[in-house]
């Protein structure tokens, strides 16, 4: 996995996460966000990192629409196409997400 930064969308899984939302019909990307957040928090095994950093740059693009979450907005390598309105019950699934992959048995959690 190449990684140039510590922001939430600075890896590869991240940016081709950000991309597949980018080539998505607009009314796709919100099931793709839920999907990403689900993904992680469902897997009871190894979380690996392909897997965990697009939870993460999902949870981001929750936590930007949330207030005081302008430094999650999208970088160069965060979707480009617009995401439609997060719906609020995306909040507590992405803080269970970033929990995972934060837990044990999580790739990103041990780099």
């Amino acid at each position: 996995m190449g990684t140039w930064d510590a922001g939430p969308y600075d890896n590869d899984s991240a940016a081709d996460f950000a991309n597949d939302l980018d080539d998505a019909p607009e009314h796709q990307r919100v099931a793709m966000v839920r999907a990403a957040l689900t993904a992680a928090v469902e897997n009871d095994g190894y979380l690996d990192l392909d897997e965990g950093a697009p939870a993460v740059a999902a949870a981001a693009l929750v936590a930007y629409r949330l207030p005081g979450g302008e430094h999650f907005a999208p970088n160069g390598y965060g979707p480009e196409a617009p995401v439609p309105d997060l719906p609020p019950d995306l909040v507590p699934l992405a803080i269970s997400a970033v929990e995972r992959v934060l837990g044990e048995d999580s790739e990103l959690a041990a780099l």
